[in-house]
């Protein structure tokens, strides 16, 4: 294991629309624990942006011969993961001839939870057959509100904790079902966020006792959650180290002490603003390992890829220690791939929109639009986030809890 590996392994990285040569010699020498995938890498569906663009469609096969490389340019078995929400968050919608599935606020609002574990049990399927390993769902955040810009709008599965815990747990367990990991997020918790930290740092004032009412999905979810994502957001209640919750040690304790979750802990993107905009590259992924994340997303930029990782190499080694076996147990649960064929992708696209039809009637849209922030072309081709490298821009006042020094 080189030193760049050795930081690699806690990284889940996004990769271009194509593998080239550079990519993939920084792929064998990093040799990142994981990739995400965008639709830069899927495709788009036919969605005009604001300039009347359409979006262009992916082939099925070649989605599935870019994982099977990526597999193959590794030395261990990869996390290979996927935002497969439904409504506007299902990446797979932009293959050709790929059907969106309803979003999970539609799925609540109709009611029914076979609909709903259809719905998993179609996700499971089609992320076996393309070899992906990893879905980054169920949202677990309750929709208060569904016109706050947090970023989770439509995405939520009900209106109480106890609707989300229910409804979330019905699909989820229908997808775990075909094999796929899923993941909730994002702990602890966009509900009642006013801010989307895509592109700024949430500060969330709620008490205590508030927050820990949007746990109980977690806490009734534990047997069948493997990952948890932590969410970028600052909680005065819960910790005054001025840290995002993503970089917190609070965060994971809580997680694992008071909770219990046993399964694996992986921060929410680390190029967004909300963390970007505050705290240096090297110092938010040494941060997030100490505090015990298993794994780090980083979708959009493979220079700080390697620059994370190398910063992540730095540390000491009792740092590294706990989180590599935690990591060589996870290799072992990740499930194979399914035999491919195009005639199966077709016939669970087939199904996927006959759900959805279900689901919104015969009349409703083939898709979603775009994001309210910029067209889906746009977004394909460029970081969905506001990122302003690590330039220090200063705190609003709001954010200054008091920061403590990283502990060595």
């Amino acid at each position: 294991m080189t030193s760049l590996s050795a930081g690699g392994r806690f990284l889940v990285m996004g990769v271009p629309e194509r593998l080239d040569a550079k990519t993939r010699r920084a792929i064998r020498d990093l040799q990142p624990g994981g990739f995400i995938l965008f639709g830069r890498n899927v495709g788009l569906p036919p969605i005009p942006d604001a300039q009347g663009r359409k979006g262009e469609p992916g082939d099925a096969g070649l989605l599935r011969a870019l994982l099977d490389e990526l597999r193959g340019l590794v030395e261990h078995e990869p996390v290979i993961c996927i935002d497969q929400e439904g409504g506007r968050v299902s990446r797979l919608r932009g293959l050709t001839g790929g059907a969106e599935p309803p979003s999970a606020r539609a799925l609540a609002e109709r009611g029914d939870a076979s609909l709903m574990r259809t719905h998993g049990r179609l996700t499971g399927r089609l992320l076996r057959l393309f070899g992906i390993n990893v879905n980054l769902c169920p949202v677990l955040d309750v929709a208060y509100d569904h016109a706050a810009d947090n970023s989770v709008q439509n995405r939520c599965w009900g209106e109480t904790p106890e609707d989300v815990a229910s409804n979330a747990g019905a699909f989820t367990r229908a997808m775990r079902g075909e094999g796929p990991l899923a993941c909730g997020k994002h702990f602890p918790g966009y509900s009642r966020a006013r801010a989307d930290p895509h592109q700024e740092l949430p500060v969330i004032k709620a008490a205590r006792a508030e927050l820990e009412k949007d746990w109980l999905p977690y806490r009734k979810l534990l047997k069948d959650l493997d990952f948890v994502m932590t969410g970028h957001g600052l909680y005065p209640a819960l910790d005054d180290s001025g840290l995002p919750a993503s970089l917190s040690e609070t965060t994971t304790r809580l997680l694992r002490e008071e909770i219990g979750f046993k399964g694996w802990i992986i921060s929410d993107d680390l190029d967004m603003g909300a963390v970007t905009r505050h705290v240096g590259l090297a110092e938010s992924v040494q941060r997030a390992v100490r505090a015990g994340t298993d794994q780090i997303l980083l979708c959009h930029d493979l220079d700080r890829v390697r620059q994370a990782a190398k910063a992540i190499a730095e540390l000491p080694k009792s740092a590294l220690v706990p989180g590599r076996r935690r990591l060589r147990a996870l290799e072992a649960k990740l499930p194979a791939p399914a035999p491919f064929s195009l005639k199966a992708a077709r016939e669970l696209s087939a199904e996927t929109q006959a759900l959805r039809d279900d689901v919104l009637g015969l009349d409703a849209p083939r898709f979603s639009p775009g994001t309210s922030k910029m067209g889906a072309v746009e977004a394909s081709k460029s970081s969905a986030v506001n990122t302003v490298g690590d330039r220090s821009t200063g705190m609003p006042v709001e954010y200054g809890l008091g920061r403590k020094p990283a502990r060595r």
